[in-house]
Parts: C-alpha cells; sequence; structure tokens
C-alpha cells in the first residue's frame, strides 16, 4: 500500500495555529460582574440525590444518515431522527409499540434506494410528505421553494447533501411535534444536538419557530462538545478551572455537605470576538502562513447575534455543568439558548439580558449532566444519539434484508444479486 507523504512545513503550520488558539491569553476575567453575562457566573450543581425530583419532562432529539454506493451505480441511502423523553429520572413511551426497550419516537423514509436523479427527487419530496414536516411547513405559511436555503436541484445535487439536508429538516419538524404533544407542559426542555442556527432554512422562518416556543413556555438548547469555539475559548477553560479548582471552591458556601457532591458550575455568554475568530467566512480574514488575522467589521452570519442578517435564532454560551478535576475545556460544553429566552425583549433593540432566565436553564441542565461516563453532557442527548444513529451494521442489516428478498421474493440468481451489491474497494 503506497503511503502519502505530507510535508513536515504543513504538519509544523497546522500545530503552530493549534497552539496559538490554545495558548491565546484569556480576556474575560475571572470574577463575576453583576449584570454582565459574557462574564462567568457561578453556581453549586443540583445536588446528586435531588437531579430527579423535577417535575419538567426532558426531550432529546437528534438524527442520522448513512449510504452506500456500489461499483454498478447502485446506492442505498438512509436518513432518520427521532426524540426520546425523561421525566422524574425515568424514559417514558412516545410511541404504540409493545416493545419494551424502544421507547422513544422515530421517522424514517421508504425511498432508501438511488440508481438516477429521479430517485432522489423522490427522496426529496417524500420528505416533505412527512407528517411532521408537513405541519412545520404549514406553520411557516409559505412556499418550501422560499423556506429553503437552497433549491431542490442543488439539494439533489450529490446523495450526502441530499440526505444531510432530509435529517436536519426533519429535526426541526420534530422540535415543531414536540412542541404540540399532549404531555407537553409550561417549562419542559427540548434539546437538540448542535446549534439552533441553519443553513437550510432561512432564518426568518426559524425564528418564527423561535417565537412558538418561547410562547408554549418551553425551553429549547442546542447543546455540542464538538465547536470552533472552544478551541477559541481554550485558555479561558484552563484559567477558570484553575481559579476554581485552587481559590473559589475552598471557600465557597455549598449547601450540600457531601464532599463528592459539593461540584461548582459555570456559564458565560460568548462574546463578539470570540465569535468572529470562531466562525471567521464573513466576519475576517486568516492568513494561516502569516499567522495574522485581519478583522473586519462585519460579523459572521452564522454567529451574529440578531434576528435578521444571521442563520438562526440562537445565543452561544460556554458552560460547564459538572466537574471533573483536571480535565479542564473536556467537560465544557456550548450551548445555544433562544434569543427569546435571553433577550426577550429583543424585537424592540432592547438588549437586556434575561438573567434569572438563563441561571435556571443551566441550574436544570445539571441534572442531566452526572452521569459519569459523559462528563458534563446532558444524557438524554446521549440516549437520543443512541437511539437514532445508523451505524454500520445497521447499514449491513439493510443490504441483507434487501438480497434476502431478492432472492426470496424476485427469485433472482444468488450470484447476480452479489454482484450488484459488490463494493468494489473492498476488491483492491
Amino acid at each position: 500500500m503506497n503511503k502519502i507523504e505530507i510535508q513536515d512545513e504543513t504538519i509544523e503550520i497546522v500545530a503552530k495555529h493549534i497552539n496559538e488558539r490554545n495558548n491565546r491569553p484569556s480576556k474575560i476575567p475571572i470574577i463575576t460582574i453583576d449584570g454582565e453575562t459574557e462574564t462567568p457566573h457561578y453556581f453549586e450543581i443540583v445536588p446528586f440525590n435531588q437531579i430527579d425530583n423535577s417535575k419538567s419532562n426532558f426531550f432529546a432529539i437528534d438524527g442520522s444518515y448513512n449510504s452506500q454506493e456500489f461499483y454498478n451505480g447502485l446506492s442505498i441511502g438512509i436518513y432518520t431522527a427521532g426524540y426520546v423523553c425523561y421525566n422524574l429520572g425515568k424514559q417514558i413511551r412516545l410511541n404504540d409499540l409493545t416493545d419494551p426497550v424502544i421507547l422513544g419516537k422515530r421517522y424514517f423514509p421508504e425511498n432508501i434506494l438511488v440508481t438516477n436523479e429521479q430517485h432522489k427527487e423522490a427522496m426529496y419530496d417524500e420528505l416533505l410528505s412527512l407528517n411532521p414536516v408537513k405541519k412545520l411547513i404549514s406553520f411557516f405559511e409559505d412556499e418550501e421553494s422560499k423556506i429553503f436555503g437552497f433549491d431542490k436541484d442543488s439539494i439533489c445535487s450529490s446523495l450526502s447533501k441530499l440526505l444531510s439536508f432530509c435529517q436536519e429538516i426533519l429535526e426541526w419538524a420534530l422540535i415543531y411535534e414536540i412542541s404540540y404533544l399532549p404531555i407537553v407542559q409550561k417549562g419542559d426542555f427540548i434539546l437538540r444536538d448542535g446549534t439552533l442556527r441553519s443553513n437550510n432554512i432561512k432564518q426568518v422562518y426559524l425564528t418564527k419557530l423561535a417565537k412558538l416556543i418561547k410562547e408554549k413556555e418551553l425551553f429549547l438548547v442546542a447543546i455540542t462538545k464538538n465547536s470552533p469555539i472552544k478551541l477559541e475559548l481554550s485558555s479561558t477553560f484552563k484559567k477558570i478551572d484553575s481559579f476554581l479548582q485552587d481559590e473559589y471552591k475552598i471557600k465557597y458556601p455549598f449547601k450540600t455537605k457531601n464532599p463528592r457532591w459539593q461540584k461548582l458550575c459555570c456559564w458565560y455568554e460568548v462574546s463578539d470576538d470570540i465569535l468572529i475568530s470562531a466562525y471567521p467566512e464573513a466576519g475576517q480574514r486568516k492568513d494561516f502562513n502569516e499567522g495574522t488575522i485581519e478583522s473586519i467589521t462585519k460579523s459572521s452570519m452564522f454567529a451574529k447575534k440578531s434576528l435578521t442578517g444571521g442563520r438562526g435564532f440562537g445565543i452561544f454560551f460556554a458552560a460547564r455543568l459538572d466537574y471533573v478535576e483536571k480535565l479542564q475545556n473536556y467537560d465544557w460544553i456550548i450551548a445555544d439558548l433562544n434569543i427569546f429566552d435571553v433577550i426577550p425583549k429583543i424585537e424592540t433593540n432592547d438588549k437586556k439580558r434575561n438573567i434569572d432566565t438563563i441561571k435556571h436553564i443551566f441550574i436544570e441542565l445539571t441534572r442531566l449532566t452526572q452521569e459519569h461516563y459523559i462528563l458534563g453532557y446532558p444524557f438524554p442527548l446521549v440516549e437520543a444519539h443512541n437511539f437514532v444513529t445508523l451505524k454500520n451494521d445497521f447499514k449491513e442489516e439493510i443490504v441483507k434484508r434487501v438480497k434476502f428478498s431478492l432472492y426470496k421474493g424476485q427469485r433472482m440468481d444468488n450470484v447476480d444479486i452479489e454482484n450488484l451489491f459488490l463494493d468494489i474497494h473492498d476488491r483492491f
């Protein structure tokens, strides 16, 4: 096998860039300034023996897609999205199945075969016919050609782009579906993996969804451990963690007397300069070879804190919702909060933050983050991920079932069936 040779200079440039980002001096103070959300706010985690005492429902949404192309132009493409719900620490049933294990609700397409462009168009059309998506588009009160950020031909130009699009649109539709479930009550949480932003749905329509969620007094939060913001804030994380471990924790008046449960959490709003550095596509120009950054006054559409000119309706926060000594930025997450929760009067251009609501959201999230194997990440999102992920064995299972159906129902020759699903890359 030929070994790919990458020049040492290339590796050194990458290493230099990472090192500069990781060790950039932090400009964020470690002391809380009252009323300033861009400074760290510290609070005591919900005691472990009280984490299941909330009456709120905690919904979690995730999606997945997978595909396989075979040597003769035959492809199988699958996407899915679904959600689970926890109440009083236990998962509750959302479907009408009798399965004792599968309690969540998810959606799959019927069109998974692709041999030509018409098959991709059929997958696109089927997405629009799925009940949750139909209801979301009806709520937006406009044609899908105006709602979506790209036209049908662009979306269907490649199978991966189409599947990614279908998964994301279905996830947004499930947010709308959950908001109308009979079991939903004021104060419930809807968690989404990722952000409250999108390239596929225009901002004006997402903002309408955000207002609906706010009017129903639900909390919609998107959370991720994987974000370019974390690299920009790496030195700040280390600075805060050292302060908590060496100084603040020693003198903090914990309510709980159990030393094992004495944990301090933290949240703060991500500032504009960090957002511009993390999402530079419209906000700045980078010269990696020279190691310089030239800032431009226009901010990134993805990072903009506004109802217009952006990609969605979120306000980014960095938060640590559990504490594991010495791991530092591993147990920090990036949370995207509904802008109407953070800035209630944003429509009148009043930028005052609702700190009480922000505090409530983060302390409630600590009820979900004390599982040792996920380190500060809400466990319902982990369960939602496990519930919907289309792993390789799932893809293999689909192929096996199609092969069996061809053999049993269509009476195809076994050799012909195997040749249909030959992956040519496995032979070389």
